[in-house]
C-alpha cells in the first residue's frame, strides 16, 4: 500500500510544501520565497510571508500531486533549527492539517533533511555529507545511530558570509550567483583571514576584513578572493574528514551546494581521495518541503510522530542529537 507524506517547511525565507510517497516519488515541491525589500531577513516578516502564502502553497503541492489533503497519511513539519517566528508558523499550520484530516504529526529535524533528501536522489547509502547553506555549515557522516560532526561553523555560516558581503556590493538577491560571476573577472587574489580551528572554520574575521577592503580594491579581484578562501577553507576540513572517516563518496547539499566553484573544488578533493562526488539537484538543494516530507516518511516508517501538545518548536535543534533509526543497519 503506498503512503502519502506531506512536508511543511518555514524555517527561514522559504515557506514550502512537499508531497511524497513511500516509494520515494517527490509527487509535489511547492515553495514561495521571502524577498525581503533590503538588508537580510527579518524573522517576523518572514512569518508573516508565510501566512499569506500558506493556503495558496499547499493547495498548488495537493493539484501537482493529483491527490486530495484526505488522501495524505502523515503531515512532518519541520521543527528545527531556523528561526522561532517562522518555525511557529510553519508549525500551526502542520498542527491544524493533521487535526483537520486526523492524522499523524512527525517531527523533522531540517538538517536531517537535507541530507535525507540527497541520500535519495543520489543513491549514495554512506556518504560524508558537506551541508552549507545560509544558516549552516556542517560536515557530517553517519556513525552509532547518529550523524556525527567532523567540523562546522564557530560562528557564522557560509551562506551568510557570502550573502551580507553581496549585499555590501550592492548586489540583489540572490547574492551568492552574482558573486560568483564577478568572481570569475578577478585576476589578482588578495590575501583574506584564512581561520580553521581543527576540524572548523570561522567566517566572521574574512566577512569583516572583506567588507572593510570594499573601495580600497576591485570588487572582482575582491570577490574572487573571499570565494577562493572561503572555499578553500571548508575544502581543507572536508578532505581531512574524508580521509578520516574513509567513506568512499560525498554529498554535496544546502542552499550553497549550487555553487559551480565550489562543486569543482570539492569534486576535485573527492578525485584526491578516489571517492565519488554528488551534489543535490538545485530544486531540492535550497529549502523545500519535499525534503522534509521524505524525512517524515522514514521517520514515519520507524514510528517516529509527536503529538500536537508536544510538538514545540526547536531553534537550535543541532543534526547530532537526532536518533537515526532508520539507518541503524550502518
Amino acid at each position: 500500500m503506498k503512503i502519502y507524506i506531506m512536508g511543511i517547511e518555514s524555517t527561514a525565507h522559504t515557506f514550502g510544501c512537499g508531497i511524497v510517497t513511500s516509494n520515494g516519488e517527490i509527487l509535489s515541491n511547492v515553495k514561495s520565497e521571502y524577498m525581503p525589500p533590503s538588508g537580510g531577513i527579518h524573522p517576523r516578516e518572514a512569518s508573516q510571508h508565510h501566512s499569506q502564502k500558506a493556503l495558496s502553497v499547499i493547495k498548488k503541492a495537493l493539484e501537482e500531486a493529483k491527490i486530495s489533503l484526505y488522501d495524505i497519511d502523515g503531515v512532518a513539519i519541520s521543527l528545527g533549527p531556523g528561526l522561532g517566528p517562522c518555525l511557529r508558523t510553519g508549525a500551526t499550520i502542520a498542527r491544524a492539517i493533521a487535526l483537520l484530516i486526523n492524522k499523524p504529526l512527525i517531527p523533522v529535524n531540517h538538517c536531517v533533511a537535507h541530507i535525507e533528501i540527497g541520500r535519495l536522489i543520489t543513491k549514495e547509502e554512506d556518504p560524508l555529507v558537506v551541508y552549507v547553506s545560509g544558516g549552516n555549515t556542517i560536515i557530517s557522516a553517519f556513525s552509532d545511530g547518529r550523524y556525527r560532526v567532523f567540523g562546522e561553523t564557530l560562528d557564522i555560516a557560509l551562506g551568510n558570509c557570502l550573502d551580507v558581503f553581496a549585499r555590501h556590493l550592492g548586489l540583489p538577491h540572490p547574492g551568492v550567483p552574482k558573486l560568483e560571476a564577478l568572481a570569475d573577472k578577478g585576476k589578482n587574489f588578495i590575501f583574506l583571514p584564512y581561520i580553521v580551528k581543527g576540524q572548523d572554520v570561522s567566517y566572521s574575521g574574512l566577512l569583516t576584513t572583506a567588507i572593510k577592503y570594499i573601495g580600497k580594491y576591485d570588487s572582482c579581484d575582491l570577490s574572487m578572493s573571499l570565494l577562493e578562501t572561503a572555499y578553500g577553507m571548508l575544502a581543507e576540513v572536508t578532505e581531512r574528514a574524508l580521509a578520516h572517516t574513509e567513506k568512499t563518496s560525498l554529498l554535496l547539499t544546502g542552499g550553497v551546494a549550487r555553487s559551480l566553484r565550489l562543486q569543482r573544488i570539492l569534486k576535485s578533493v573527492c578525485e584526491e581521495h578516489s571517492a565519488r562526488f554528488h551534489v543535490v539537484p538545485p530544486e531540492l538543494a535550497g529549502d523545500n518541503g519535499a525534503m522534509i516530507a521524505w524525512t517524515g516518511y522514514l521517520a514515519y516508517k520507524e514510528n517516529i510522530t509527536i503529538p500536537i501538545e508536544s510538538s514545540f518548536i526547536k531553534q537550535r535543534w543541532r543534526l547530532d542529537e537526532v536518533e537515526i533509526p532508520w539507518r541503524m543497519r550502518y
